[in-house]
């Protein structure tokens, strides 16, 4: 449909709270997501969410297949997530290097839960209902943060673990998630 502008780090959009979802499998709901999976695709991200189009709706979409940005993150399938819940397995936290659309060009280390189950629903209705570890986990929790207004800079703990990705990683071509 159409490749959406994505808001960046200090548009005050991206720091509300996004509303449920009420309705299911209608033309606006397929329209959105045509436009965050577009969006997603142009900028090579692994996931987005709809307050970073500028929508205050709790939906996500991400997925990862064999990707050379993430060599040993494992497949992530292709998920569009409505309303999610998210429950930690355990309280094992595992910190990882995340990048966002809304952060261009930056790079920092986030403590995340290595476990994690986590319910929805698709643009359909249907339930979703799994339980994720690694790379699938963190992902997941960096989208939903979108819904709660949360970037994942306010997450890093030692501010010496965030910067710019061309001085971080001097030589590699790493793009945004």
């Amino acid at each position: 449909m159409a490749i959406r502008t994505v808001l960046r780090m200090g548009d005050p959009l991206l720091l509300q709270q996004a509303a449920p979802v009420q309705a299911f499998d209608t033309p606006e709901l397929h329209v959105l997501i045509k436009d965050m999976e577009d969006t997603m695709a142009h900028m090579n991200g692994a996931g987005i969410a709809a307050p970073q189009i500028g929508v205050g709706l709790r939906v996500v979409i991400f997925g990862v297949g064999a990707n050379s940005r993430y060599p040993d993150a494992g497949h992530v399938p292709y998920t569009v997530l409505i309303n999610p819940v998210l429950h930690p397995v355990g309280s094992e936290v595992e910190d990882g290097w995340e990048g966002c659309l809304s952060v261009p060009g930056m790079r920092g280390i986030v403590p995340r839960y290595q476990r994690l189950h986590y319910t929805g629903f698709d643009q359909y209705g249907n339930a979703i209902d799994r339980l994720v570890s690694g790379f699938h986990a963190r992902v997941v929790q960096h989208e939903c943060d979108h819904l709660d207004g949360v970037l994942y800079p306010m997450r890093i703990r030692d501010l010496a673990n965030f910067g710019f990705t061309d001085v971080l990683f001097p030589g590699q071509e790493i793009q945004d998630d």
